[in-house]
C-alpha cells in the first residue's frame, strides 16, 4: 500500500546524484540493446540543471565503461526562440557543453530545434522536426524535467494533449524561474520551439527527473487529477513512465508526507509530531485541543491505540513544540533547562555563520545574527563565494562612472586605474546577452558585493576580522552554472575551521536556490566538518552544527528544532540590513519563481512560521527564524 496513491512509477533516491546514475544506467542499457541488434537507439533528450548530472554520467560511461553513442539519434524537447545557436543560454550550447562535446555521437544525428528559424517559416520547420522523428522509427526512451508550473518541455499548463512541435509563448512563472541563465528576466526570450506533448507520448519509454523544490508540483502530477493544467499529470496515461526524483522532491508525496495513511508505520516521536502538527493545522485546532474523536477521523486511530489517549499525545507533541522557542540561540547562561535546543555551558560562545552568498546571512538569520552578537557570543561570518554574478551589468556601470568622475572630482592620476576603468565601461556598453563577463568585471562585482557584506557585518556590530572573504573557487566560472565543489575549497573551509573553533556553525541547508551554490556550499561545510572530526581534532567534539533555509523556502514546522522568536522592532532592524546589499535591492537577478525582493520574501516567511506557531497553541510572536540541527 506504501505507493497506492500514485498513478505512475516512482523511483526514489537519497541524493540528485543517485538518481542520476540510476537513470544513465537505464540509458545506457537501451543503447547497448539497440547496438547489439543492429539498430539505432533514438533518445529524446532534455536541458536545464536537472539533467546535467545524468550526462555527466552519461560521459563517464562513455570514457571509462565503452559506451559508445554511435548509434545514438537525439532529438531535444526545446529551445528558445529566437536565440543564436552559439549564444551560452541556447540549448545547442548546453547540450554540447554538457554531452555532446564528449562523446562520440555522430554530428548528423543530432537534432536540437533552432532558435534562428525564419518565423514566417517556423510552422514548416516544426513540421519537418516531427517528420524527422517519425521517420527514424520514433522516440525510444524520453528524458523530462519538469517546471514549477508542471511544464514538460515548454507546454505550459494549458497545453492540449495533442498538441505537436510548434512555436509556444513561455508563461511568466517560467521566464522567471529561468531568468538566472540571463541574469535578468528582461533578457529572457518570450517565445521558444517545443515539441508537443502528443510527440512526447508517442516515445516507447519516459524517464522524468526531478530534485529539491519540485515537490508540490511532483504530487500534483503523479497523485492528482489528469489535467491539462497540470501537463505532467497527462503523463499518467502513457504505459511505461517512471518519475526519478531526489527525498526533497518526494516530499508532499503521502507516503512521505503522510506515511500513516498508506500502511502500518512505527510511531516514533519526531513521526508522531509530523502526524499530530499536520491534524491539528488541517483542523484549524490548537493542540491541546485535539480529540480522540478528531484522531479517529484522521486516521489516526492507531496512535490512540498505541499511546493510550489523546490527552498524553497533544501534551507530548505541545511540549516538542514549546521546547524549541527559545531567545537565547546561543544558550542561556548560567541556566539549566533540560528541553532547550542549545547548550548552556560554554560562555560566550564562537560562532561561525556560513554565508554562501554576500546576503544570505542577513536575509535567512539576520535576527539571529544580531541576537548572537548582543547576547556577547563571538560571532564570524564567512562569505564563501564572491556573489559576482548577481550584480547587474547596469549596477556596475553606476559605480563605474561613479569611480571615473571621482578621479576626475579630486585630480587624481593614475593612468592604470583610469583605463581599467574606462574598458570595463566600454566593455559592459557594447556587451551581448550571450558574453560572459571579464575577469575585471567579475572582479569589480565581487568587491560591490563586498563592501555590502562588510557593510551589514559592522551594522550589526561586528569588527574588522570577524568577516571573512572565502571566493571559494567553485563558484568563479562566470556564468550561473557552477563546478562540483573542488578539494581546494574544502581545503579553504578547514583552514579556517581550525583558526575559529566554532561552538556553533550555521550553514544553510536550502536546497531550493535556482544556481545550485547553497548545495555545494553545504556540501563543502559538511565534508569538512567530517574531515575534522575523523581526524580527531578536540574542538570538535563541542561544535554544533544549525542549518537554516534561504530565500526561497523554509523549514516544515514538524522539522524545526531551534525556533528564534523576533520582536516588531527587530524585524525593522533585520530589513535595514538587508537593505544595505543594494545591489540586490529592487530587481533580484537570480530570485528563482518568486518575484519579489528578498526582505519581503524574508519577512513572509518568519511571520508565517510564527503564525503557524500560534495556530497550534503557542505564544504569538511578530516573527521567528528556524533552525534544524545537523548530526555528523
Amino acid at each position: 500500500m506504501v505507493n497506492s496513491y500514485e498513478k505512475i512509477p516512482v523511483e526514489i533516491f537519497d541524493t540528485p546524484s543517485n538518481g542520476s546514475w540510476y537513470a544513465a544506467k537505464m540509458i545506457a542499457d537501451a543503447i547497448r540493446q539497440k547496438a547489439a541488434a543492429g539498430q539505432a537507439c533514438v533518445l529524446g533528450l532534455a536541458t536545464g540543471s536537472t539533467p546535467i548530472t545524468l550526462y555527466k554520467h552519461l560521459v563517464h560511461m562513455h570514457k571509462h565503461e565503452g559506451l559508445s553513442f554511435a548509434n545514438v539519434i537525439s532529438f531535444n524537447l526545446d529551445e528558445y526562440y529566437p536565440l543564436e545557436r552559439d549564444a551560452v543560454q541556447s540549448y545547442w550550447s548546453f547540450m554540447h557543453r554538457h554531452l555532446f562535446d564528449h562523446v562520440d555521437i555522430k554530428p548528423e544525428n543530432i537534432h536540437i530545434p533552432n532558435g534562428e528559424w525564419p518565423q514566417k517559416e517556423i510552422k514548416q520547420y516544426c513540421l519537418a522536426y516531427e517528420a524527422e522523428i517519425e521517420a527514424v522509427g520514433g522516440i525510444d526512451l524520453q528524458v523530462l524535467g519538469i517546471g514549477n508550473n508542471g511544464h514538460i518541455g515548454f507546454n505550459e499548463p494549458g497545453s492540449s494533449i495533442y498538441s505537436k512541435t510548434r512555436l509556444v509563448t513561455l508563461d511568466n512563472s517560467t521566464r522567471i524561474a529561468n531568468a538566472k541563465d540571463f541574469q535578468n528576466i528582461s533578457r529572457v526570450p518570450r517565445l521558444a520551439v517545443t515539441m508537443g506533448i502528443s510527440t512526447i507520448l508517442k516515445a516507447r519509454k519516459i524517464v522524468l527527473l526531478a530534485w529539491g523544490f519540485k515537490a508540490p508540483i511532483i504530487a500534483r502530477a503523479v497523485e492528482g487529477h489528469v489535467t491539462e493544467q497540470v501537463p505532467a499529470s497527462l503523463l499518467q496515461q502513457h504505459n511505461d513512465c517512471v518519475f526519478v526524483i531526489d527525498e526533497q522532491a518526494a516530499s508532499d508525496l503521502t507516503r512521505i508526507r503522510t506515511p500513516w495513511m498508506t500502511g502500518e508505520i512505527e510511531w516514533t516521536p519526531a513521526m508522531t509530531k509530523r502526524a499530530v502538527i499536520n491534524m491539528a493545522l488541517k483542523l484549524g485546532k490548537p493542540i491541546l485541543s485535539l480529540t480522540n474523536h478528531d484522531y479517529n477521523e484522521n486516521g489516526l486511530g492507531d496512535l490512540v491505540v498505541e499511546k493510550g489517549d489523546a490527552y498524553e499525545i497533544n501534551l507530548l507533541v505541545f511540549y516538542m513544540l514549546r521546547d524549541s522557542i527559545t531567545g537565547w540561540p546561543g544558550g542561556k547562561p548560567d541556566a539549566v533547562i533540560p528541553g532547550h535546543p542549545e547548550r548552556s555551558e560554554i560562555q560566550p560562545k564562537r560562532c561561525l555563520i556560513f554565508s554562501p552568498h554576500p546576503d544570505d546571512d542577513i536575509i535567512s538569520m539576520g535576527g539571529t545574527f544580531m541576537r548572537l552578537h548582543d547576547h556577547g557570543h563571538e560571532v564570524h561570518v564567512a562569505y564563501q563565494t564572491s556573489g559576482n554574478i548577481a550584480v547587474t551589468d547596469e549596477f556596475v556601470t553606476r559605480f563605474l562612472d561613479f569611480a571615473v568622475g571621482f578621479e576626475d572630482m579630486f585630480g587624481i592620476d593614475s593612468e592604470k586605474s583610469r583605463s581599467i576603468l574606462l574598458e570595463a565601461r566600454d566593455y559592459l556598453a557594447s556587451k551581448k546577452p550571450s558574453q560572459v563577463d571579464t575577469n575585471e568585471i567579475r572582479q569589480i562585482k565581487g568587491l560591490i558585493r563586498r563592501c555590502e557584506a562588510a557593510a551589514t557585518c559592522r551594522y550589526v556590530g561586528l569588527k574588522e576580522g570577524q568577516w571573512h572573504f572565502q571566493n571559494l573557487p567553485f563558484y568563479e566560472t562566470g556564468t550561473v552554472q557552477k563546478n562540483p565543489m573542488t578539494e581546494t575549497d574544502v581545503e579553504l573551509t578547514m583552514d579556517l575551521l581550525r583558526k575559529i573553533k566554532p561552538h556553533q556553525v550555521f550553514c544553510a541547508g536550502d536546497l531550493a536556490d535556482p544556481h545550485g551554490t547553497h548545495k555545494v556550499c553545504l556540501d563543502i561545510v559538511m565534508e569538512s566538518m567530517r574531515r575534522l572530526k575523523t581526524a580527531g581534532e578536540d574542538w570538535v567534539k563541542n561544535c554544533w552544527v544549525w542549518l537554516y533555509k534561504g530565500a526561497w523556502q523554509e523549514w516544515d514546522i514538524t522539522e524545526i528544532e531551534m525556533a528564534i522568536p523576533m520582536s516588531p522592532d527587530q524585524v525593522m532592524k533585520k530589513r535595514y540590513g538587508i537593505f544595505i546589499h543594494q545591489s540586490q535591492k529592487d530587481m533580484v537577478p537570480f530570485q528563482g519563481s518568486d518575484a519579489r525582493e528578498f526582505w519581503q520574501r524574508a519577512e513572509e516567511r518568519n511571520a508565517n512560521t510564527a503564525d503557524l506557531y500560534a495556530k497550534l497553541g503557542l505564544t504569538q510572536y511578530a516573527a521567528m527564524e528556524a533552525f534544524v540541527r545537523w548530526h555528523y
